[in-house]
């Protein structure tokens, strides 16, 4: 890890020295000199990182080298920041901010302050032969970066997202005891060991075919070690009945027995399925039962848990089931499917050898999931016998360096922590930054690479070496490389089958708080329960030597929090990440509390302040914190941006999706390094247009108001990607503008356009559309004259309309989509009062989802055979007027999803089994109905 922290410095202090050489005056020997005390010291890293474990010496050392390159990055930020304000002519900035750079620094000490640090490099460089710290090259010495990414991307798409093996007849027993009568178990506990595969059997339950005709109702509740009873049941009430943004306001005025009184209520009037994954104690399972009708003899609900702790499943009182560990062939099986198979070339004779090797390995894995799906994840990616070889080596050291040191190691820690080691130095940071997210948190991809980016963890050295791929684009890079490797879990993908959103697997996570603790890399306090959510058993000698140095603190945060940071971190000078986690929405004590976050860290590059329900104006001193990059406001409830704000230059994610209106102030353009702006919904500009035409690297531009901004300004924004435009005001001169902006339109790739001015701009709406003839996604909303004619859009995947008031013919535009995957038709209305759907032969030939939402005109939709021949899911929403679904519905094989919800009673009662309708969907593994109305 301190190799990755080393070579980030260096390629820094490489950016700095080539685009800011004119500005460093007589300090730029001495940042050379520098980056070559690192570069000597950067061969010799890889060994001291592998012998730190084990030696005390070496540890302190290695800690020593990363406290020095910290404190050479912190130099070189406020130098930056100097060099970048004296580039753009800002002296008053400097004046101003005087209190951030350090007051009365200049060149002459900044220099100083260089010297000091390299000298303690250079003695700690001369001290190697003392703790016989030997250099380590690297065994593909010319290969680059960029190479070894484009290898992953290349080579490794053989590795499969869902391998299980060994669960079959473990899941036909259990779905036994939920759904047949002859067991009247209330509740079933899976029960067993971390890496055992519990949680992964209770999906396949979750999702069995049986289960999902049985049960009308379904809830997936991940229980944390710090979970709110609160918390838990509000959102299995959410998921019980689909409930709306209107339905989860008035639940949140409940009081907790209120909310516990629906839950159990809906279950006895339902037949629910709720999971509850992951209890860890007796307390937490006692503190949540009275949400359930246990006792009630007639409910049909039931409860599926799962459980690290005996005693949790004994005295749940259910049935309980122990999965047991993979036997020989099993585990062999899969590993296979992810180390082994798809390689290209290999050879009888490699291909044997691997076997051989594979099988000694997974010995050590005595039949645990994770730990074969992590180890055949680290040898997917090892090509030749000798490394293979050289991985089983570091088993056996792995294994009795456990024993040395009394741990377990029977069970996956020996190979997480050998994944780990075995990362290359820019995939460490990547993966200890997972450790902010709370535990089960599902996490944005796009939101954590723009995280990624703005703490300086993504490598552009490829860029360099002559790759055209954005930092975006190297970050997602990484998280594949993760994934791949089997040391992220995948989430949620998108129409394009990008990943969305990912996780982690709680021993990972332990995994990755450990390191991220060794490494004095990030902190994670929870101040709901004032306690820390995790810490070392005891305290080490780098533990003392860093005490109060941490550079990364996540906070978890619930209502009513009376504090805000913790005391030892209050006014941190070294504090560089602060992210808060907490409910949607939460509301400290007072909004006094939230003011010393926006003054007291003037050296942060990341502030994540979301869903803070208190009104709060935000601070002028937010100026100050000129290093930050990364801003996120989104969903606080904000009554006031200053102009200060435009101080900060560095920014590239800057996140204003507040809620209310707001008077948004003149300054983004300032901010030249911006990549991703997310301006207010409501908001109206501050004096003058906003001017934006100065944003290069703007990638991602939300919520632009023709009122409130110029969009010929979109003309300089040429890296554009995703525009989500606002027609506030009647678009004058549109087609000159259009046409100056082309170059930048043709190369969007994600469209919204919100027409608030109804069908008088129309035509412009199409016009906007038309501009942009490379998207892949499309979300209109508001009323427009003609939908544009689609077959010009060979890319599109996803077509979201909304209350567009489509004509008649236009499904017949729609259904001719060549590539389209995602359809979702919202509040839609067609002309002259048409109350029919017609989905015709041949058509959405590669639609595969399909969502109908609060389409309440709707009387009849028909599916005629040979129509939509891949769709996998259909969701219907609120539409009151169907009473059944098309007969044609039976001839789409491919289905495996229905979802229903707020539907009438007549349509439920129809498709329920033994109904009228039901032979039309009966061939579906997956029916899910909640919250059925009265017609």
């Amino acid at each position: 890890m301190t190799e990755a922290i080393v070579s980030f410095v260096i390629e820094r202090l490489g950016e700095f020295i080539i685009q800011d050489a004119k500005f460093l005056f007589g300090v730029s020997d001495k940042v050379e000199f520098a980056q070559t005390e690192l570069q000597l010291m950067q061969g010799f890293l890889k060994d001291a990182d592998l012998r730190q474990r084990d030696d005390e010496t070496v540890r302190v050392w290695v800690a020593q080298i990363r406290k020095a390159a910290y404190d050479l990055e912190d130099v070189i930020e406020i130098f930056i920041l100097r060099v970048a304000t004296k580039k753009r002519g800002m002296k008053h900035v400097l004046k101003r901010f005087g209190c951030v750079l350090k007051e009365g620094v200049d060149l002459h000490k900044i220099g100083s302050q260089i010297e000091n640090v390299t000298t303690q490099l250079s003695n700690l460089r001369s001290s190697l032969q003392t703790y016989n710290i030997k250099e380590i090259r690297n065994s593909r010495g010319a290969t680059s970066l960029y190479e070894r990414q484009q290898q992953v991307r290349r080579t490794y798409s053989h590795i499969i997202e869902r391998d299980v093996v060994g669960l079959e007849n473990s899941a036909e027993e259990l779905v036994k005891h939920l759904v047949k009568k002859e067991f009247s178990h209330r509740i079933v506990s899976i029960w067993g060991m971390g890496g055992l595969g519990k949680t992964t059997l209770a999906k396949q339950i979750y999702r069995h075919n049986e289960v999902r005709r049985h049960f009308g109702c379904f809830v997936w509740i991940c229980i944390s070690q710090q979970f709110q009873v609160r918390s838990v049941w509000e959102e299995i009430l959410i998921k019980l009945i689909s409930a709306t943004t209107a339905q989860r306001e008035e639940f949140a005025k409940l009081r907790d027995d209120e909310i516990a009184k629906k839950i159990y209520l809906l279950q006895q009037k339902s037949r629910c399925l709720v999971v509850l994954d992951d209890i860890w104690s007796i307390e937490a399972w006692e503190s949540l039962k009275a949400a359930f009708p246990l006792y009630d003899a007639e409910t049909e609900s039931r409860i599926l848990l799962t459980t690290r702790n005996k005693e949790v499943a004994l005295h749940s009182n259910g049935f309980i089931h122990q999965p047991r560990p993979l036997n020989d062939d099993e585990s062999w099986e899969l590993f296979e499917k992810i180390a082994i198979f798809g390689r290209e070339g290999i050879t009888f004779e490699v291909s044997t050898k691997m076997k051989k090797l594979g099988k000694k390995m997974l010995q050590h894995c005595v039949g645990l999931p994770l730990a074969i799906i992590v180890l055949a994840g680290l040898l997917a990616r090892k090509d030749t016998i000798n490394e293979w070889e050289t991985v089983l080596k570091n088993v056996y050291a792995y294994i009795r360096r456990g024993k040395d040191h009394e741990h377990e190691v029977t069970g996956t820690s020996w190979v997480l922590s050998l994944s780990y080691d075995n990362l290359p130095y820019y995939l460490k940071p990547c993966f200890l930054y997972l450790g902010h997210f709370p535990e089960d948190f599902e996490i944005s991809v796009k939101r954590l690479t723009q995280l990624w980016m703005a703490e300086g963890l993504i490598s552009l050295v490829q860029q360099r070496q002559g790759s055209m791929e954005t930092m975006e684009e190297i970050a997602f890079s990484s998280l594949n490389e993760l994934v791949e490797r089997c040391m992220v879990q995948i989430g949620e993908r998108g129409s394009i089958r990008k990943i969305k959103s990912c996780r982690l697997h709680d021993l990972m996570r332990d995994l990755c708080l450990l390191k991220a603790e060794e490494e004095n890399f990030l902190q994670t306090v929870n101040l709901s329960h004032r306690e820390t959510m995790y810490a070392l058993p005891s305290p080490t000698a780098i533990e003392a030597t860093l005490k109060g140095k941490v550079r990364r603190l996540a906070i978890y945060v619930d209502d009513n929090v009376d504090k805000l940071v913790p005391s030892s971190y209050e006014r941190d000078d070294r504090l560089r990440s602060l992210l808060y986690f907490g409910p949607r929405y939460w509301m400290p004590n007072n909004n006094k509390l939230v003011s010393p976050i926006f003054k007291d860290f003037k050296l942060l590059r990341v502030l994540k302040v979301e869903g803070i329900k208190l009104l709060v104006k935000l601070p002028n001193e937010i100026g100050n914190m000129v290093h930050l990059r990364f801003l996120s406001l989104r969903h606080s409830f904000i009554n006031w941006l200053p102009s200060s704000l435009g101080n900060l230059i560095c920014m590239q994610t800057l996140d204003l999706r507040i809620n209310g209106t707001n008077v948004v102030p003149d300054v983004f353009w300032m901010m030249e390094q911006l990549r991703h702006l997310y301006l207010p919904f409501y908001y109206t500009a501050r004096g003058k247009k906003l001017r934006l035409s100065t944003l290069h690297d703007l990638q991602t531009l939300h919520h632009v108001s023709s009122l409130c901004c110029d969009l010929n300004d979109l003309t300089q924004l040429t890296s554009l990607r995703t525009l989500a435009i606002q027609v506030t005001s009647p678009l004058k001169n549109l087609e000159e503008t259009l046409e100056s902006t082309s170059s930048t339109l043709d190369r969007i790739q994600s469209l919204y356009v919100h027409n608030l001015l109804g069908i008088r701009s129309g035509t412009e709406v199409a016009q906007i559309v038309l501009s942009c003839r490379h998207i892949y996604k499309l979300d209109l909303n508001g009323r427009t004259v003609q939908l544009p004619d689609l077959q010009h859009f060979p890319n599109l995947t996803k077509l979201t309309l909304c209350r567009c008031d489509l004509k008649a013919n236009q499904m017949a535009v729609l259904e001719k989509q060549p590539n389209l995957k995602t359809l979702c038709l919202m509040e839609e209305t067609f002309e002259d009062g048409l109350d029919t759907l017609v989905f015709s032969k041949g058509s959405f030939l590669q639609l595969e989802s399909l969502s109908l939402i609060c389409m309440y005109e709707l009387r009849d939709f028909t599916v005629e055979k040979g129509a939509m021949p891949s769709l996998h899911r259909l969701c219907m929403q609120r539409c009151m007027g169907l009473t059944t679904l098309p007969d044609g519905l039976r001839h789409i094989t491919t289905l495996w999803e229905l979802s229903f919800t707020e539907m009438s009673r007549t349509f439920h009662s129809r498709l329920q089994v033994g109904g009228d309708d039901f032979y039309k969907i009966q061939h579906v593994p997956s029916i899910v109905f909640a919250n059925m109305q009265e017609d």
